[in-house]
């Protein structure tokens, strides 16, 4: 079975990363993904970086993931945004 940990170890050796986290319950899991690899880069390009990093496993094993990404300077603002809201 695919555990949110298999998937979060796969993304953080195939890219550096400031910030990883993946939460799932086996089924569905939810990643948030900061990387200075996204700057200057689109949402879907961004989203094909993480996927690339988890290669096969998104046809064979991983049916339902949803993927947060974010510069770290847009994971600050999101966090202030956060905590002043």
């Amino acid at each position: 079975m695919v555990t949110p940990e298999s998937i979060q170890l796969s993304i953080a050796q195939g890219m550096a990363t400031e910030y990883l986290s993946v939460d799932g319950d086996g089924h569905h899991f939810e990643a948030v993904v900061v990387s200075n690899a996204f700057v200057g880069k689109s949402r879907v390009q961004r989203h094909q970086l993480v996927y690339q990093t988890l290669g096969d496993r998104m046809r064979e094993e991983i049916h339902a993931l949803s993927i947060k990404t974010y510069t770290p300077e847009e994971w600050e603002n999101s966090r202030k945004t956060r905590r002043l809201g």
